[in-house]
Formats: C-alpha cells, structure tokens, sequence
C-alpha cells in the first residue's frame, strides 16, 4: 500500500469506492449517510487540493501495490490545536484487517513530525470503533483523554478517543 496525493482527477474513483463502501462507512462516518454524487467528490478533491495550497490539510487515497486500485483514504488535518495535526483514515470493506490503515498513518505521523513545528499527532475515534483505535495503539500512541461530542453517525457513542504521540516518543519508538 502506498500514499498517494491528490491530482484533481480522483473524484469518479472516489465516488465509486465510496458508493461501494457505503454500508461499512456509513456507522462510523457522518459524510455517509447517503451516497455522494460524483460531483461532490469532485469537489472533495478540489477542498483536499486547495487545502495542501493553504498548508491545512494533506488528503491522500491508498493505493493497493498489486492492483493498483483505490482501497482508501487518509490525511492529516490541521483541527486538533496549533503545532498539532490529527489523522484520519478509512479503508474499503473488502481491504481491511490487512494493515492498510495502520501503514497510512505510520506514514503520515512520520510526514508530520518532518513538518516544522508539528510537536504532537493524534487519532482520534470513537470508543465503540475498536477497529480504528486499534491503529494508534499498534503505532504506539498513547490514549490521553475521552473527550463527550456530538453524535453524528449512527454507531457513535458521543465518546471520543484521543490518541496522541510527541515527537520524540515517535523517533524513539522508531529507533
């Protein structure tokens, strides 16, 4: 698996994968509840360019090696606080349990920690998504709060996970 960045053409493969993905995204995500239009995936992709411009997010889909298909998305969002960027990911039904979403953020925290001034990374999920908060621990991350939010997918709870590591903890970790 590999990272791959947007381009601007990815928006009818997105819209596809995700049509397919529907019902695995959809307790979990609340983008997905219902499925998109090719033209808002198109768009998606034109937010994700626009954001790499400003220097407030960096979308990227997952690309299988061996098939060269879209199987996912991730990225690193500027939300979390300044000098901190979180990660987000997803994975299709039909990839996961392969290590997908572990080798994406894996990627993505070391991306981070490359940036000046990026101090700390999280992933945050929500406490029921045990597949997802199975990510940061593997990598190393410690859980240091739950934090109540607004329930906006079926399956959520209202309790996040934040998972954070620091930089050094990533270098030692990596060492």
């Amino acid at each position: 698996m590999s990272l791959r960045a947007f381009n601007g053409e990815e928006g009818p493969a997105l819209n596809r994968l995700v049509i397919r993905n529907l019902e695995h995204l959809r307790p979990w995500m609340p983008w997905a509840r219902e499925a998109p239009t090719e033209e808002a995936n198109v768009e998606y992709v034109q937010r994700t360019l626009q954001e790499w411009e400003r220097g407030v997010g960096f979308g990227y889909w997952l690309r299988e090696e061996a098939t060269g298909e879209m199987v996912g998305c991730a990225g690193l969002h500027g939300r979390a606080a300044p000098r901190r960027l979180e990660i987000g990911y997803w994975v299709s039904a039909d990839r996961v349990r392969r290590g997908y979403a572990t080798a994406s953020a894996r990627a993505l925290t070391t991306a981070a920690f490359a940036m000046p001034g990026i101090e700390q990374v999280e992933i945050h999920c929500d406490v029921a998504n045990v597949a997802s908060a199975a990510v940061p621990k593997r990598l190393g991350y410690r859980l240091d709060r739950v934090v109540p939010v607004a329930k906006q997918a079926p399956s959520e709870t209202g309790r996040h996970l934040v998972w954070v590591i620091d930089a050094a903890s990533w270098i030692a970790a990596a060492t």
